[in-house]
């Protein structure tokens, strides 16, 4: 599956439109792992608990994403996208987005 942020698929020709695809994970804090992490902000750096999270959220929404494609028959995504919203206290939402399509 090409997946591109761009409208086209350089060197490719679009020659199906197949529909919006998309998909989304939900992820929640682990108590452990947020201890940690309020420990990492008084002393300052990169939160790595988080970001693993973060990781495995947009690796699962992009997975689910590429499901969705296949079952309409293509072999590309244009124009996908990321996006992050905040559900509840200690939960996120990562949405990956794009338009299906077939190319040649």
């Amino acid at each position: 599956m090409i997946i591109v942020t761009t409208n086209t698929v350089p060197g490719k020709e679009i020659k199906e439109l197949k529909g919006l695809v998309k998909g989304n994970s939900v992820q929640s804090k682990h108590i452990g792992k947020d201890i940690i992490a309020g420990l990492r902000t008084i002393v300052g750096g990169e939160i790595t608990e988080y970001t693993e999270m973060m990781k495995e959220a947009r690796q699962k929404a992009i997975g689910r994403m590429v499901d969705e494609a296949k079952e309409k028959g293509a072999n590309a995504i244009v124009a996908m996208r990321l996006e992050t919203s905040a559900i509840m206290q200690n939960a996120c939402e990562i949405i990956a987005y794009g338009t299906a399509v077939h190319v040649e």
